[in-house]
């Protein structure tokens, strides 16, 4: 992936999403910081640069090109499969604007590569809804359809394991999981162990996003 373009997100992250301090994490550890990735992550540009480098990951992957969504659960991964399944969008109407300006300009002789495809986006409830259509899932919804899962900090994994959990019991194969940040306290071992063999990729890790705030300017 681009590195002004991740350098740029742990930036933000560091500057909007990290904080020191006494706190008690959704697990029940304690900690001296906390990281809330979604003051990132709903931010424009923070939202933008997101997707752009989870899409990047999504395309390094093996046989990426039969991947056909993004999801995980409500309501840390929202932000990032919707500007993910976006950053897909974007990168198709640019790949297909390419093309077409090339064939204007009588320009099309060299060969373009494969063109991006469309990673749509679902969401996993957190339990199934009492009415309408009574769905745990949200969105994209295709058995046998390859995925990835998608989370913003990774502790113990437990939220991630919720959302591959669903996922595999709507039928659909979970082909990686990506985290925004991993606090590397355990969590990659624990879904590691729950889906074995699938890739576990985190873009940074708490230690990347403590230095790189101990490094911002003072106010």
């Amino acid at each position: 992936m681009p590195t002004d373009t991740r350098t740029a997100l742990l930036n933000l992250i560091a500057t909007h999403s990290f904080k020191l301090g006494d706190f008690t994490l959704a697990s029940g550890q304690r900690s001296d910081y906390y990281i809330d990735c979604r003051i990132t992550t709903l931010h424009a540009e923070g939202g933008r640069l997101s997707g752009l480098v989870l899409y990047d990951l999504i395309r390094e992957l093996p046989h990426s090109e039969a991947i056909e969504a993004v999801g995980g659960l409500t309501m840390g991964a929202d932000p990032l499969v919707s500007n993910t399944a976006s950053a897909s969008a974007w990168a198709l109407a640019d790949f297909n604007e390419i093309n077409q300006l090339s064939t204007a300009l009588e320009l099309g002789d060299e060969d373009p590569g494969p063109a991006p495809t469309l990673i749509h986006g679902f969401l996993v409830r957190k339990a199934e809804k009492a009415h309408g259509t009574g769905r745990r899932i949200e969105g994209f919804l295709k058995p046998g359809a390859s995925v990835v899962i998608v989370d913003d900090v990774c502790t113990t994994g437990g939220s991630t394991i919720t959302a591959i959990e669903a996922t595999r019991e709507a039928g659909m194969t979970v082909a990686a999981v990506l985290c925004l940040v991993d606090r590397q306290q355990g969590g990659r071992a624990n879904i590691e162990a729950a889906i074995p063999g699938v890739p576990f990729l985190s873009v940074f890790t708490a230690a990347d996003v403590r230095a790189a705030h101990l490094a911002l300017p003072a106010l």
